[in-house]
C-alpha cells in the first residue's frame, strides 16, 4: 500500500510539472504572435539592414537552409521558434521578431555578437 501511494504521489507531481510546462509554452507562443504582428510593420534603416545581412551572414553564410544541431536557417534560430515553418518569409520575421524583442535593434545585436560571437 505504501508503494502504491508513493506511486501515485509521483505521478501527480509529474502531471503538475508537464501541466505547468504546458501552460508557460503557451503563454510564450501568445506573446510570440502578438509580437509578430507588431513587428510586421517595421520597416528597416540602412544600418539596420546591414547589420541583419552581417549577422546572417556570420550566422549560415546567407544559407536559409543551413542547419547547426538545433538550429536553423538563415539567422540560426532554434528550430523551436519557427514552429515548423522554415520559409525565407517566416524565418524573416521570426528573426526579426527575435532581435527586437531581446536587444531593441539588429545594430544592437551586431554589437553582442562582435563580443560573444552569437546573438
Amino acid at each position: 500500500m505504501k508503494n502504491v501511494k508513493s506511486t501515485l504521489v509521483k505521478l501527480f507531481a509529474a502531471l503538475a510539472l508537464v501541466l505547468a510546462t504546458v501552460v508557460t509554452v503557451q503563454a510564450f507562443n501568445a506573446n510570440t504572435s502578438t509580437s509578430q504582428t507588431a513587428q510586421a510593420a517595421i520597416k528597416l534603416s540602412k544600418k539596420e539592414k546591414a547589420a541583419k545581412h552581417w549577422i546572417a551572414m556570420r550566422e549560415s553564410g546567407g544559407s536559409y537552409t543551413a542547419r547547426n544541431g538545433v538550429c536553423y536557417g538563415r539567422y540560426q534560430l532554434n528550430i523551436g521558434y519557427l514552429h515548423g515553418d522554415y520559409s525565407k518569409k517566416n524565418q524573416e520575421r521570426t528573426a526579426d521578431n527575435y532581435v527586437y524583442g531581446r536587444y531593441g535593434s539588429w545594430v544592437n545585436a551586431k554589437k553582442f555578437w562582435l563580443t560573444h560571437h552569437w546573438y
